[in-house]
């Protein structure tokens, strides 16, 4: 620590005119079992919290003066007396330490915590001290543990733990000599700055004698006291909320323990002891004009336009102090109680406003209250704040259940207006059902008639249509004699007529079937002349071949000349078969389409021999006797269609097909044309 004070400290103290500095100290401690750390600990906060004490005073007496308050008779706290309880000499608690740590072995800790119970404690049933910081019961005494009340609370402390080994720190003999013949200079360096802060230093020649930790404990605390009264402190007082680490969770009981071991609530003891309130004048005189509702505006005004706010609030001050003596009163001058007053008198009164006027201190800028004055304008203040609102509240409920009934009342008239609607156009139903009743009589009556009627007329339909219906049936069974007869003579002429023209049909099948023969025996002359063209054909081809062979025998490469020689052969046997089967096909085609041909002309010679039986058997029917319409009808339209039906017997040969056929054998000549095209270019 001293090496690295040496490197970051100014060359020349002198130079320096400011700095600034962070004191992080341990909080105020109090555990199961105390021991001399924790004494050392509270008694720097108890140091420390006397210091503090004394800066919210010194900082108090500033305000005050700056203000001109009268503050020669507040009393601050102090904790003088539990330090010198602790430190004091010859009677504290570190100094009887240090006497006990001088006898060496003979001392204890036993012996140390009795003779702090006879120096504290010396009647025989007392187990608190004179001052009240030291206490002991007789229990805790057997165990050798005492008490000390520090400004956080009380602690106890346990003597038997070690207390003077503690405060002896003596360092071994066989370590003193290991450091004090170390080789290393560090070490040696180390162990001298040791020993000097564990050394007390005397002018003299004598040796120096040895420091006990709570001398040197002691010696630390004074010197960081005297820089910080040195220096313009800045306190900051740091709060944990709960000792999980958790986000929004607060431990009341931890805080509270916070609070109070970090001396928060002390110094907040200590401004009570003042004037802990401060407000402005204008604030002051806004927030506490409404306490004196009766007093009139030419007495105090409500408004602070064109007024001297110290002045007023003087004003207000001694108006208050006179109202705050009069007994509570809440009549008017004419004995009538208004509704605000009403009210305040249902609620539950506050104390008087009745306090010394030297609680309350009007400085230069701000109105200074104790606790006491400041708890009661307060109480009136709300007092008069739950009675306006009560009265607000009254008004707007008041308002709310007059709209209300305004409602209800239009929603009442409605509902009546239509009631009766309603009860009128019952009425009028009523009347429309008696005059609908009498018409309902009338038309009931009416459909009655109407329904004789129509059964009457009904029956008379039914009887005349029976009697019509038998004499056409009379004469329909006539009718139908006659054209059975009539019917009997067209059939016995119509199978006469058919047979004849089965015959006539056989007759043209014969002609037609000798005409294809002739003309089968014509196309066999024909083949003849194709087998004399493929024959010739056939010495082409010879030739051609001989050609090829004379061409190969010239040529330079045998192998590829009987290859070409190969393949022309298969290219002309291809061509031949080809040849070979259009040919037949062609043929054959031809003699369909004779045999087509012939038959076309057998059908034309059969059709107009129809077509003249046809007209003769409509001059025989012609020159038959006359008949009814409907019989004539039915005699026309029996023979035709059975005629007809005869004549088409057979197969039918349309020019259609035959054409089709013509055009299948043209389409055969050219292809073979083709083919024979092709092998002459190959030749």
């Amino acid at each position: 620590v001293q090496e690295v004070n040496n490197c970051i400290k100014w060359e020349n103290d002198s130079d320096i005119r400011s700095s600034a500095g962070v004191l992080d100290i341990f909080g105020f401690e109090s555990f199961a079992v105390n021991s001399f750390e924790q004494l050392c600990i509270n008694f720097t906060n108890e140091a420390l919290q006397q210091q503090f004490n004394k800066f919210i005073f010194k900082l108090e007496q500033e305000e005050y003066d700056r203000e001109s308050i009268d503050w020669a008779f507040i009393s601050f706290p102090d904790n003088q007396d539990c330090l010198d309880t602790i430190q004091a000499r010859p009677k504290g608690i570190l100094a009887m330490l240090d006497d006990e740590c001088k006898l060496g072995q003979r001392g204890s800790d036993k012996n140390w915590a009795k003779r702090l119970n006879e120096t504290y404690l010396p009647d025989k049933n007392q187990t608190v001290s004179a001052n009240t910081r030291y206490s002991a019961s007789k229990m805790q005494q057997a165990k050798g543990i005492f008490c000390v009340r520090h400004f956080a609370g009380q602690v106890a402390y346990t003597a038997e733990t070690g207390f003077l080994e503690k405060n002896r720190d003596e360092i071994p003999l066989t370590a003193k000599s290991l450091f004090e013949e170390d080789s290393s200079d560090l070490i040696k360096e180390i162990y001298d700055v040791q020993l000097g802060a564990s050394e007390e230093k005397t002018d003299s020649g004598k040796p120096a004698k040895a420091k006990t930790v709570s001398q040197q404990f002691k010696a630390q605390l004074s010197s960081l006291i005297e820089m910080i009264e040195t220096t313009d402190p800045h306190y900051i007082r740091c709060l944990k909320p709960n000792d999980a680490a958790k986000p929004k969770l607060m431990t009341r009981k931890r805080l509270t323990e916070q609070l109070r071991y970090g001396g928060v609530l002390e110094a907040v003891r200590v401004a009570r002891m003042g004037y802990p309130v401060r407000l402005d004048h204008a604030g002051f005189f806004k927030r506490y004009r409404m306490l004196l509702p009766s007093v009139a505006e030419d007495v105090l005004p409500w408004s602070m336009e064109d007024e001297d706010p110290q002045n007023l609030c003087v004003k207000f001050l001694d108006v208050l102090l006179e109202e705050g003596s009069k007994p509570v009163s809440y009549t008017n001058a004419d004995g009538s109680i208004s509704r605000a007053n009403q009210i305040r008198m249902t609620q539950r009164q506050p104390e008087p406003m009745v306090f010394p006027k030297a609680d309350v201190q009007l400085g230069v800028s701000k109105v200074f209250m104790r606790k006491g004055p400041h708890d009661k304008l307060e109480a009136h203040r709300v007092f008069h704040q739950n009675a306006s609102s009560t009265l607000i509240q009254s008004w707007m409920r008041g308002m709310q259940q007059r709209r209300r009934y305004l409602i209800m009342e239009d929603a009442a008239l409605t509902i009546e207006r239509w009631y009766r609607g309603c009860m009128g156009r019952a009425r009028w139903w009523r009347l429309r059902e008696a005059q609908a009743s009498l018409l309902l009589t009338n038309t009931f009556r009416m459909l009655i008639n109407r329904r004789k009627y129509d059964r009457s007329r009904r029956g008379t339909i039914l009887l005349q249509a029976q009697y019509r219906g038998r004499s056409v049936r009379k004469t329909n069974a006539a009718v139908k004699v006659q054209a059975y007869r009539r019917m009997y003579l067209c059939s016995t002429a119509y199978r006469k007529l058919k047979s004849a023209t089965i015959a006539i049909q056989c007759c043209a099948r014969r002609s037609a079937a000798k005409a294809v023969f002739n003309e089968i025996k014509r196309e066999q002359k024909d083949m003849g002349k194709l087998k004399e063209h493929n024959e010739k054909l056939k010495q082409e081809m010879a030739s051609l071949k001989a050609m090829l062979q004379a061409q190969a025998a010239h040529s330079a490469g045998k192998l590829e000349s009987e290859s070409a020689i190969k393949e022309k052969q298969e290219e002309i046997n291809r061509l031949e078969a080809r040849i070979a089967q259009l040919e037949s096909e062609l043929a054959k085609q031809k003699e369909l389409v004779q045999k087509l041909e012939s038959d076309l002309d057998a059908q034309k010679g059969a059709n107009q021999q129809l077509v003249q039986d046809l007209q003769q058997q409509r001059e025989m029917l012609a020159r038959s006797p006359p008949t009814p319409s409907k019989d004539r009808k039915r005699a026309n339209a029996i023979p035709v269609e059975p005629v007809a039906n005869a004549v088409i017997v057979g197969h039918t040969i349309t020019p259609e097909a035959l054409a089709q056929h013509r055009a299948e054998v043209a389409r055969l000549e050219e292809q073979l044309e083709e083919e024979r095209r092709m092998r002459r270019d190959m030749s």
